[in-house]
């Protein structure tokens, strides 16, 4: 099996379901809070373990009490942890509000996945046998430009997923091997509005035009897009389920697809095999509360 390393933001979810909003300077009773490991790094991380990769974890936490929670909710979920920092101060955290209609607020304290330095990445991580690396844009972008270039000289391939979506320098495009968006991140990446498939072919196109060699874009309800340089382009449908929550669903969806990828499999089972864990994660709560084992995903691909 080939090595995959998960460079990237570890947080704590802390989530309170009221029945609407307070106004300014209002004080009102929640419903209940619930405490959830999360970070789009930390969860793809865990989703392609969970999935059957080979998957190590390059991360900070705080010195705080959360931080050997989201340390040992890795581990348990077979991420390798070993270059995970503790920095001092606090850990990522999300405080997470959530209304009747499902609609959230969300405040994010980067605390220690800011502090993780270039440095720190470079003494950390060895390239040799590893496949490829995945990064997210929840660390300081000067590390993750240097994850990119020493990556890429050692002939690692970049798999990129900026979110929170964010413009990419043209020196950047060629050094990635996949970008992998949804519609938002993929209007402000290639600067055209996406909304369905041929929208999104475009949005794909611009984007491999810059030299980008992979570009997957998710489009919720309607799948996803797949195209590449060499002229191939597809659809893969999702998969009908009844959402409970959609949290962590595209990390799922990145984190299976790596792993299926380190696996072998061709470009189009991966992604179908991805499509199918990101469903079943929107069917449960939380966030890598919610990320199904390799086990569960075929089983549902069968039924």
């Amino acid at each position: 099996m080939r090595k995959l390393v998960v460079i990237g933001s570890i947080n704590m979810d802390v989530v309170s379901n009221v029945a609407q909003f307070p106004q300014p300077g209002e004080t009102i009773h929640s419903r209940d809070a619930q405490f959830f490991p999360g970070g789009k790094g930390a969860n793809q991380a865990v989703a392609a373990a969970l999935a059957g990769a080979d998957c190590s974890m390059v991360g900070a936490v705080g010195l705080d009490p959360f931080g050997s929670t989201l340390v040992a909710s890795l581990e348990e979920r077979g991420v390798g942890v070993s270059s995970v920092l503790t920095k001092a101060g606090t850990s990522g955290i999300a405080i997470i509000t959530v209304n009747e209609e499902g609609e959230n607020y969300i405040v994010l304290s980067e605390g220690a996945n800011g502090r993780l330095t270039e440095e720190d990445v470079a003494a950390e991580v060895n390239w040799d046998g590893v496949y490829a690396v995945l990064l997210q844009n929840e660390i300081p972008w000067e590390t993750t430009q240097h994850v990119i270039r020493s990556a890429s000289k050692a002939g690692v391939r970049v798999w990129l997923n900026p979110a929170p979506a964010r413009t990419i320098p043209h020196e950047v495009f060629p050094l990635l091997d996949t970008l992998i968006v949804n519609e938002t991140e993929a209007g402000v990446v290639s600067g055209l509005r996406v909304e369905d498939a041929a929208s999104a072919e475009a949005a794909a196109a611009s984007i491999i035009g810059r030299g980008t060699s992979n570009v997957i874009i998710t489009l919720g309800e309607l799948g996803c897009f797949y195209g590449n340089a060499r002229g191939e382009r597809f659809n893969v449908p999702a998969f009908r389920v009844k959402p409970v929550d959609t949290t962590a669903a595209g990390d799922t969806f990145i984190g299976a697809y790596a792993a299926a990828c380190t696996e072998g499999l061709d470009t189009e089972a991966a992604l179908r095999f991805a499509t199918a864990a990101a469903a079943l994660t929107v069917t449960r709560p939380g966030a890598q509360s919610s990320i199904p084992a390799k086990e569960e995903i075929v089983a549902f691909m069968n039924t």
